[in-house]
């Protein structure tokens, strides 16, 4: 069974080096962690109507955080660096981060 593109791309990664990317055509997206690449630039493309050149994938673990004596870990996600190509628009919702 096939995910719907809103299950893949969870949510947008907002930080300062990925909005260096932006330039580039590169936007960055946490992603669900059972997603592979050709699922994630299918959802991109279905979501966005823009055209992927290639994604990058990369696992973050989570961190180790500590409230007073109470210790705990962030929880574990997956980033997806997606690269469009030259003749394809951009992502508005970036553009207005600039």
């Amino acid at each position: 069974m096939s995910k719907a593109p809103q299950d893949i791309i969870l949510r947008p990664v907002i930080t300062e080096n990925s909005m260096d990317g932006v330039a580039d055509r590169k936007y960055t997206f946490e992603v669900a962690k059972d997603a592979n690449k050709i699922e994630i630039a299918q959802a991109v493309e279905a979501l966005f109507d823009v055209e992927v050149e290639k994604v990058n994938t990369i696992n973050v673990n989570g961190k180790l955080r500590r409230y007073g004596r109470y210790e705990g870990y962030t929880a574990s996600r997956k980033k997806a660096i997606v690269t469009l190509t030259e003749e394809s628009k951009t992502i508005e919702f970036f553009d207005g981060m600039m």
